[in-house]
């Protein structure tokens, strides 16, 4: 991702998923997102975020990447490109991970998920499709390309999310039942290739147990040309089952409150993993030879960035009514000491909420700040993340 959405007017050169048309056809208003036209709302974002929580909301993902990286050297080429260990991702499992510069920054954030023991499916945001794809082939270059191929799927490909309570139901009725124990049995960060039962026949689909919302659901890959029917699908399953079609507002307050990074707030270019809170993800002891960003990345965690020294990305509850924004400056004694990435009301838990950077010092839960909100100090308080757990 790159930006809190805002509703955008129509352009000439935008870019539509093939679900456009179904979104206008339920009033969608639109925003730009990535260079592409997507669903910022239906109706009331509020419901529909609502419905996340409670019962379950439809998502168009299509303006995700999709890159493949296919042969018997390929996962020892994502280990070297990526900042994790991909090669030691068992067959039916996604791994989330980073591509980092040379100098550790971040280049984005991605899943990859290992459909069979050659086939790894690279699933960046979307505006960073194209960058990442570039990334990859020239470090592909590098690496050296026997053994592995990779292809750029992205224009060729839907993605359809259905997040929330009551999505394995949902889901389950999109596939005959002797795949029933194939969906209830999916794990999460795992993923399976079945065929959905449409009624214009079957349709290949790659079901991944993963999402963006810090609910139980499904995100299903699916070729351009099938995606209306697979979409009309899942709204008819859900018909009973309280289902929502979401926009990009409710997504971004969902994963707000899920304490999950969106690219161009959270992380960027200019932050590395460590100051994130993504350390873990850096495989520097797990990983044997060289990747792109290693010895940045090793000499920034010996220095301690993120943990000693520098700043640290935190959670921040609002002790009063009023909500942070993006760029918003975090004050401690009325000193600047940080900046806000992103912040809203929270409609799950009835305050707000914000993320934000700050002073490696400030960073334990519990400590007392402040954001200045157009000139006036708003009381708020370091807290762990996320902001909300989903009772499993």
């Amino acid at each position: 991702m790159t930006a809190e959405p805002q509703a955008a007017p129509h352009t000439a050169t935008e870019k539509r998923t093939a679900l456009y048309h179904q979104h206008a056809a339920l009033g969608a208003s639109f925003t730009d997102f990535g260079g592409w036209q997507m669903p910022l709302k239906y109706g009331s974002e509020l419901a529909e975020h609502r419905a996340v929580r409670e019962t379950a909301g439809l998502f168009d993902l299509s303006h995700m990447g999709e890159v493949w990286a296919t042969g018997p050297n390929a996962g020892a080429f994502l280990d070297y490109a990526l900042v994790g260990k991909l090669s030691a991702v068992a067959v039916g499992k996604a791994k989330y991970s980073l591509i980092c510069a040379e100098d550790g920054g971040i280049i984005d954030d991605l899943i990859v998920y290992r459909v069979a023991e050659d086939d790894f499916l690279v699933v960046p945001n979307a505006g960073n499709a194209a960058i990442v794809a570039a990334e990859l082939d020239s470090r592909l270059a590098a690496f050296g390309r026997e053994g592995v191929a990779l292809r750029d799927a992205s224009v060729e490909t839907s993605l359809i999310a259905v997040q929330g309570p009551n999505a394995q139901d949902i889901v389950l009725q999109l596939f005959p039942a002797e795949h029933a124990e194939a969906v209830t049995g999916l794990k999460y960060y795992a993923a399976v290739e079945l065929e959905a039962q449409l009624e214009a026949g079957s349709v290949p689909v790659l079901l991944a147990r993963t999402g963006y919302t810090g609910e139980d659901g499904f995100e299903l890959f699916v070729a351009n040309g099938r995606a209306a029917e697979l979409w009309t699908a899942v709204r008819e399953a859900g018909e009973s089952r309280g289902l929502v079609p979401c926009g990009l507002a409710a997504r971004d307050s969902l994963r707000l409150e899920a304490g999950m990074p969106l690219y161009g707030n959270e992380l960027s270019r200019d932050v590395t993993p460590f100051e994130a809170g993504l350390g873990a993800v850096v495989a520097l002891k797990s990983k044997e030879g060289d990747f792109v960003g290693r010895a940045a990345l090793q000499a920034k965690k010996d220095d301690g960035a993120g943990t000693t020294s520098g700043r640290r990305l935190v959670g921040l509850r609002g002790l009063g009514r009023r909500a942070a924004r993006s760029h918003y400056a975090v004050l401690k004694d009325g000193q600047q000491v940080g900046e806000v990435t992103s912040g809203q009301p929270s409609p799950t838990l009835g305050y707000p909420v914000a993320l934000a950077y700050v002073d490696v010092e400030l960073a334990e839960p519990g400590t007392q700040l402040d954001v200045d909100l157009r000139g006036k100090a708003e009381p708020f308080e370091v807290v762990a993340l996320p902001f909300y757990k989903r009772e499993r």
